[in-house]
């Protein structure tokens, strides 16, 4: 950013815009200095700076190429000082994706009395005036296209003057040590106020590209799991349904992926130019797809949800593939785990309705979806000792678990609650819910418990906590060290209302005992750095009418929870964690994680791969060869462990409710629940299923589409990875197969967008489309 020697008084007599003049640290310190000390200018952080000290913060900012600092005038009086400065390589360099004709911009406004005009008197609209001026400044002097800043996000003063000149609000982030408003705004549109109410993302130029990229979805994932059939012409491809007909360019990688050009993608209807629309895609198709017409409206209503999603990160934006890949500069790894978390547009990459969501609202929306990014705190209950159900670990005391997640203030302040009510807290244990579920069902469906105080409002809790891709767990924000606490939700969302079983919970420590016992103890997954992270407490509530006769019911799930271990406290010096979801994300111009992941570490494509495979690949193929157990290794249930780029090691996480013991083996009493012995090909679906079509099929493409590494290679090293893997293995499943059945997700969801799946006998749930040609398999 290069700034003209001089500037002229440029101030216009009609509109009163003041002029813009470079700052001069040593005639202007003392000034700036007055207002930076007024309480208004609090938001500066500076009210404790002396005259020399605002001297050198001046001077450093004009000695910066990449920063500049302006004074404002008006009738030859300063009223305003502001900073314009690169955001590719000062102060937003982790949260923006920045372009040629980016400005980040500061703004200090002389606060009163020395906001008044000559002769007194405060000067309407000043404020705005001034902010006109600088934007105005930035695109005529500075030839910005697009002026981005970062006020606190208490700051809605200023926030909505802001809206006044025409930024807009992108999303929360954690800059400079603060949790600020990024805001933008088009230099083109200077004066034109942004309506930023709740549905602000309801707009064609937003919910246009998010049916393109839904629509693109469900063609290629319903051609993979064999529901359509595309047909060549020439090269393109073309889809009838119904009276419409889609054409697109596309490339077929191993398993039946089709990578569909979103921008080649073109409808018509009758003959006629048409838009495209993933719900009238889905309406054409609904017989074929095999959506029973009674749940064809809830279907459709999750598609719609997952639309207005995906239009919500499209106008929020977020972070570039190289900044999520890099992590913060600072080195802040508990930020850069988040900002991850949190810019994922797809956790489960293979649903097309993947964020139904059914039961959030607007603002809940903003409050509680993971990629909102936003902050909340749990509800906490009293609930009666025996009606409730606190599972520990084993070596976890309930004095001791308490001590870990509240601290004693707190649970001081819950006790007092009781005793002013007349009860003994020591009937009591302690019950965090989400907010969403106090508000929506724990008031509502609970009310007789709550009046006859087996249950007791105890309010917020002290800590915030960031919702995560799984939407039923939170990642402590105030302590990062604490659990991660994971609650029931029932909101309707991808196949299943989100509750969670006090009964699955009184076991659920055991089970992440018997599992970590298993884990640690075992040298070859010991040497590839694999663990997991145990869920050592869990709590259900049974007191309600719904457990007083023996029928299942959603109202059953409504009330439990559980701790999960963080990965925090386990990283070592160097290490970064970042959730593998990331790997097969792409960001807003279609940048890859994983192909940025390579750059950055420095390898060479397959040795990066090959390094992954051992640390993801070879412990789960071990665990089930070895010990006959399968976890569900999606891209949500693993957290990487990052080191220079490389994965170093991996965290495997959801345990209690997901693991299965697919032989006859002994586990300990009480844990019986997770034993479902099955055949040799039923338990290598586990792998074939969730990691090669649902994981690896999706990183093969990607990094075959950027150039990276050609999808014959990746699975030439997925083969060697497995062949390592198998060595001396217990139980001789064979994951060289030529080919394995095609265990089809969405089948399940359309089938019954409900409960796609019996969680007490998953295996007869799924629904098979022939057999899938193995990338791997012996030709």
């Amino acid at each position: 950013m290069s700034a003209p020697a001089t500037l002229a008084d440029t101030a216009d007599a009609a509109t009163g815009l003041p002029s813009v003049q470079p700052v001069d640290p040593d005639r202007d310190a003392a000034v700036v200095q007055t207002w930076l000390a007024h309480p208004a200018s609090v938001w500066w952080g500076m009210s404790d700076h002396d005259v020399p000290a605002v001297r050198a913060s001046l001077r450093a900012v004009q000695d910066d190429p990449a920063q500049q600092g302006w004074l404002l005038l008006r009738h030859g009086a300063p009223i305003a000082y502001a900073e314009t400065y690169d955001p590719a390589v000062v102060l937003l360099t982790d949260v923006w994706d920045a372009v040629p004709g980016d400005v980040g911009m500061h703004l200090l406004v002389a606060p009163p009395p020395a906001d008044t005009a000559p002769g007194g008197g405060r000067v309407h609209g000043l404020t705005t005036a001034v902010m006109r001026a600088v934007v105005e400044h930035c695109r005529d002097a500075l030839g910005a296209r697009r002026v981005v800043i970062e006020p606190d996000v208490r700051n809605t003063a200023v926030q909505r003057k802001n809206a006044e000149v025409g930024f807009r609000a992108l999303r929360v982030v954690d800059v400079d040590g603060k949790r600020a408003m990024l805001s933008v705004l088009d230099t083109a549109r200077i004066g034109v106020p942004d309506d930023d109410g709740p549905a602000a993302h309801l707009r064609p130029e937003h919910l246009e590209p998010a049916e393109r990229h839904l629509v693109a979805k469900a063609i290629a994932e319903f051609t993979h799991e064999r529901l359509v059939s595309p047909r060549p012409d020439g090269g393109e491809w073309v889809l009838d349904a119904g009276d419409s007909t889609y054409r697109f360019r596309a490339r077929v990688h191993a398993l039946e992926h089709w990578s569909i050009d979103e921008t080649s993608l073109t409808r018509t209807r009758d003959g006629r130019p048409a838009p495209l629309d993933a719900q009238d895609l889905v309406l054409a198709l609904h017989h074929v797809l095999g959506i029973p017409d009674e749940l064809l409206g809830t279907y459709l209503e999750e598609i719609a949800s997952t639309l207005a999603s995906a239009a919500a990160k499209h106008r929020r934006g977020g972070p570039s593939a190289a900044q999520l890949a890099r992590g913060r500069t600072d080195g802040d790894v508990v930020a850069s785990f988040q900002d991850a978390e949190a810019a994922m547009t797809e956790g489960h990459p293979a649903f097309v309705a993947a964020n139904g969501r059914i039961g959030f609202g607007l603002d809940e929306y903003r409050a509680y979806a993971p990629e909102s990014g936003g902050r909340f705190r749990y509800r906490w209950l009293a609930a009666r000792r025996k009606h409730t159900h606190l599972a520990l670990a084993a070596g976890r005391t309930e004095e001791a678990h308490w001590q870990a997640e509240l601290d004693p203030a707190t649970v001081d302040r819950f006790r007092d609650t009781l005793e002013r009510r007349g009860l003994d807290p020591d009937e009591y244990t302690w019950f965090p819910v989400h907010p969403w579920q106090w508000q929506h069902r724990i008031a509502v469906t609970f009310a007789p418990d709550l009046g006859r105080q087996d249950l007791v409002d105890l309010g917020e809790g002290p800590d915030d906590h960031q919702p995560q891709q799984s939407v039923r767990t939170a990642f402590n924000r105030s302590r990062p060290e604490r659990s991660y606490v994971k609650t029931a939700l029932a909101v309707q969302n991808m196949g299943f209302l989100r509750g969670m079983s006090p009964a699955y919970m009184r076991s659920a420590p055991a089970v992440n005992d018997w599992v970590a016992e298993l884990v640690s103890g075992d040298p070859v997954l010991a040497d590839a750095g694999f663990s997991v992270l145990r869920e050592h407490a869990a709590i259900g509530y049974t007191g309600d009418a719904y457990h007083r006769v023996d029928v299942v019911s959603p109202q059953r799930k409504m009330l439990a929870a559980l701790w999960r271990e963080s990965p925090v406290p386990l990283l070592h010096p160097g290490e970064r964690p970042i959730t593998m979801a990331a790997l097969l994300h792409r960001d807003a111009r279609g940048r890859s994680v994983a192909a940025a992941l390579v750059e950055q570490s420095g390898l060479d494509a397959a040795t990066w791969v090959r390094r992954y495979l051992d640390a993801y690949l070879q412990p789960v193929v071990h665990c089930l060869t070895e010990h006959q157990l399968l976890f569900m290794p999606h891209g949500e249930n693993l957290v990487l462990v990052l080191r220079d780029g490389a994965v170093s090691r991996v965290f495997m996480k959801d345990i209690g409710e997901e693991v299965v013991v697919v032989g006859d083996v002994p586990v300990p009493v009480g844990t019986e629940r997770i034993v479902q012995p099955v055949d040799d090909d039923e338990a290598a679906l586990g792998v074939f299923t969730d990691v090669f079509d649902g994981v690896l099929r999706y990183l093969a493409a990607i990094l075959d589409e950027d150039g990276v590494l050609p999808g014959a290679v990746f699975w030439r090293l997925v083969g060697e990875c497995v062949d390592a893997a198998a060595v001396g293995r217990a139980r001789p499943i064979d994951l060289r197969a030529p080919d394995f059945e095609h265990s089809c997700l969405n089948r399940l969801q359309l089938k019954n967008t409900v409960q796609m799946v019996d969680l007490t006998g998953q295996t007869e749930s799924l629904i098979r489309a022939g057999r899938m040609p193995n990338p791997i398999g012996r030709r």
